[in-house]
């Protein structure tokens, strides 16, 4: 085989890329490339490979493309979209003369063969690539899927609706998802299936934890693929599906019109404690990413928790970043700050202008209090249970009376907290719940305590009730 496929994969956003090269040739192309370049620089190098093709599956809502810069950077033809509605299709296409392409096109990357297939659904405009190494074979190996088709799942289609505010869409994506895979149903059982991503994606609700899997496999076992009713389907598809993230709206506008080049970018500067103190007073947004203890232990006034210990901590900052202010932090250390930044700009929060290190984390400060157990059961009836997991955790199970907000609708839906009353926050590990009663207290609420306990405990040391969140308002 001529052919050679690298892997690359974003654990804090559960996205995958690919490079296919050809060694005949030395020719390689970049599918769903990310913003982080230099890993397909190095990868290329390593084998002997130029890259010389760029493309991607669709305009992606969950991270900033590096397509436009790595074609920018090597030089490569460019290949994108050209299906789907004139609303959504990409505006800087001629600027970065691109090739656009639509159902059966194809190219070469030497002896490698690359088959364009319009899979609408999550996307109007998504594509998929079918690959034939045709230095041994005259049928394909597999299909790169992007947001189509996922290990034991299906891209979400209503992501237009909820995150770009596209009314009325999601129930056509979820017929065109239908129409999709059941063109897929023909397609031959021993084709390799790579998707753009994995477990923990909000791209949709039960993705599987192994990077690629086979088509015949999935016919066997996706539950996609068991559906010969299109209404049944649609209404399987579009139930349960998780919050989507405010930041997918941005994310969208972005690699519609053209990430910036990271060259572009501000460099963040150190600042002093008297500098962050002043931005503070403004109510500029200022998230700390250092540990949970470390935080709960001594934080500036009115900083909010997102702590950098989770490897979907960017996820987090994309539910209350403001992406029409400057954005700064505080970090443990300056060492900290290239990884950080580089978490920060996949999600395009690219106007960082500075930060602190704990260095400046001098008196005054304040700890986030918290609560055990064993002193909430026996306050219950004084304090508001305010639970920040996903609506569907929530209908699992919960503490009784609690009051349902996922942690990223704390912004839009802070009228219905009250401020009279002593809150607790929980969620399914103290993570969330520590966000939330943080960016409560930044908000000059002054009762707020987090619950820091896993869920295994709270569910078995406290009254819980099961049953559906309240209907979630409108945007």
């Amino acid at each position: 085989m001529s052919m050679l496929i690298k892997y690359f994969y974003d654990e804090r956003l559960a996205q995958a890329s690919y490079l296919i090269g050809c060694a005949a040739t030395g020719e390689a192309l970049v599918i769903d490339p990310a913003r982080d370049l230099e890993q397909y620089l190095r990868a290329a190098a390593a084998h002997g490979l130029r890259i010389a093709h760029v493309t991607e599956t669709h305009i992606h809502a969950d991270f900033v493309s590096g397509a436009r810069e790595l074609a920018v950077l090597t030089g490569a033809t460019l290949y994108l979209s050209d299906v789907g509605t004139p609303e959504w299709k990409y505006t800087y296409a001629d600027a970065a003369h691109a090739v656009l392409v639509r159902d059966g096109d194809w190219w070469m990357v030497g002896k490698v063969k690359v088959e364009v297939l319009h899979t609408p659904g999550h996307t109007p405009e998504h594509i998929s690539f079918m690959i034939t190494d045709t230095a041994i074979a005259n049928k394909p190996f597999g299909v790169f899927t992007g947001d189509f088709l996922f290990v034991g799942d299906i891209g979400r289609p209503d992501l237009l609706e909820e995150a770009a505010g596209m009314i009325g869409t999601k129930e056509l994506g979820a017929r065109q998802q239908f129409a999709t895979v059941q063109r897929f149903k023909q397609l031959p059982d021993y084709l390799q299936i790579f998707p753009g991503h994995g477990a923990g994606s909000a791209c949709g609700k039960a993705l599987g934890a192994v990077p690629t899997t086979t088509l015949g496999y999935e016919k066997l076992f996706n539950p996609a693929f068991q559906f010969e009713d299109e209404a049944a389907f649609v209404a399987w598809l579009l139930e349960g599906q998780p919050e989507a993230p405010r930041y997918f709206a941005q994310m969208k506008y972005v690699n519609k019109h053209g990430p910036a080049l990271r060259s572009q970018l501000p460099v963040p500067q150190r600042l002093s404690r008297a500098e962050l103190d002043a931005l503070l007073a403004q109510g500029t947004f200022v998230a700390d990413f250092r540990s949970e203890q470390a935080f709960r232990k001594a934080h500036l006034p009115k900083t909010v928790s997102i702590p950098a210990t989770s490897s979907t901590f960017s996820t987090y900052v994309g539910w209350f970043v403001d992406y029409a202010k400057p954005f700064y932090f505080v970090t443990e250390r300056d060492a900290d700050v290239p990884e950080l930044l580089k978490a920060l700009r996949a999600i395009g929060v690219d106007d960082v202008r500075g930060y602190v290190t704990a260095e400046a984390l001098q008196a005054p400060t304040e700890h986030l209090p918290s609560i055990d157990i064993e002193r909430l059961a026996t306050q219950l009836d004084e304090v508001l249970l305010l639970d920040v997991r996903g609506a569907t955790e929530y209908a699992e199970v919960h503490l009784s009376g609690a009051l349902n907000i996922p942690v990223g609708h704390l912004p839009r839906r802070l009228a219905e907290v009250p401020r009279d009353k002593p809150i607790v926050t929980y969620c399914a590990s103290g993570y969330r719940s520590q966000i939330a009663a943080s960016w409560l207290r930044a908000q000059g609420y002054t009762q707020v305590m987090n619950l820091p306990i896993e869920k295994a405990l709270w569910s078995a040391r406290l009254p819980t009730e099961r049953g559906a969140a309240q209907m979630e308002k409108a945007l």
